[in-house]
């Protein structure tokens, strides 16, 4: 039996896949891809229990404001099922992420929470949304993760966590799973008004932590800049880019796509944190690289 095309997790989108909405997902990956060195630079005090919180509260003030102004609501019901488990994914996705990162370190726990996705993300894609994410997906998907693998396995001084590991792939799996639902909710409604109301349940689920936390740090000058930083730029930019992006890519597609955030994340690490590639992991980033072209390349001759 067909899917009910009522289901919002069902509803399919009118334009074809197209080189923009790719640009506009691989700008917000490069962004989430500061978020580890980010938490590094952070001052002491700053743990994944209040860093989360804090980003998604900045996040949703900041995409709600011009929602609110430009009326980017839509005039039909919300799904409220739907709405809430985009809004509890986007909250599992903060502590899952940050708390594996602190556990196992910037490169793996990102490697293993973003490159574990878009597997997740194709499966949850064709059963609930019927989408086939083909040849091309499946080549680049895999070029992708030989590329992650490499980098996370071949880097100089990498520790290994057995529940930090078993954290990113939990946050994988909660990126994929919201990515899917914010899928269904943006057929008529603006993406920062989409992207407001789920990061703000998101930060409501969340709030708690902060009254059990001490939030000292963020008085600092650094920590105001931290906070800024991570709820403005990476949350709120990021993620409008990414659901303007997501109108016309793909679930599963979007996910591979996002693939830069790790390579992002270990550059930034070579670059700002001191961190060494060894030759084997170095290899890899070809291997990512190739990974997106071939997406790309498929998408234009779409």
């Amino acid at each position: 039996m067909a899917p009910p095309t009522t289901s919002p997790l069902y509803a399919k989108e009118a334009p074809r896949p197209n080189l923009t909405g790719a640009f506009f997902v691989l700008a917000a990956g490069m962004l989430w891809g500061t978020t580890g060195t980010t938490q590094a630079l952070a001052p002491a005090g700053a743990g994944p229990l209040t860093i989360g919180p804090l980003r998604l509260l900045v996040g949703s003030i900041v995409l709600l404001l011009p929602a609110l102004y430009r009326g980017g609501f839509g005039r039909g019901r919300w799904p409220v099922a739907t709405t809430f488990m985009a809004g509890a994914g986007v909250a599992c996705y903060q502590i899952c992420f940050f708390s594996a990162v602190r556990l196992t370190g910037v490169a793996v726990g990102t490697l293993v929470g973003i490159g574990s996705s878009p597997i997740i993300a194709g499966i949850l894609g064709y059963l609930f949304r019927g989408e086939r994410p083909g040849r091309s997906w499946g080549v680049a998907t895999l070029l992708a993760l030989v590329g992650c693998g490499l980098l996370a396995g071949g880097g100089g001084g990498i520790s290994v966590n057995p529940f930090g590991i078993l954290l990113a792939l939990g946050a994988g799996a909660s990126y994929a799973g919201y990515t899917m639902l914010l899928k269904g909710l943006l057929p008529g409604r603006t993406p920062d008004a989409v992207m407001a109301v789920v990061f703000s349940i998101g930060a409501i689920l969340l709030l708690p932590l902060l009254f059990l936390s001490d939030l000292r740090w963020v008085a600092a000058p650094s920590g105001i800049g931290v906070v800024l930083y991570l709820g403005v730029l990476v949350t709120a930019l990021s993620y409008w880019l990414f659901a303007t992006g997501l109108r016309t890519v793909p679930v599963a597609t979007a996910v591979t796509l996002s693939l830069v955030e790790p390579l992002t994340a270990a550059l930034l690490g070579v670059l700002l944190l001191g961190e060494r590639l060894s030759p084997l992991a170095l290899s890899g980033i070809p291997l990512l690289f190739a990974g997106l072209l071939v997406l790309a390349r498929s998408m234009a001759r779409r």
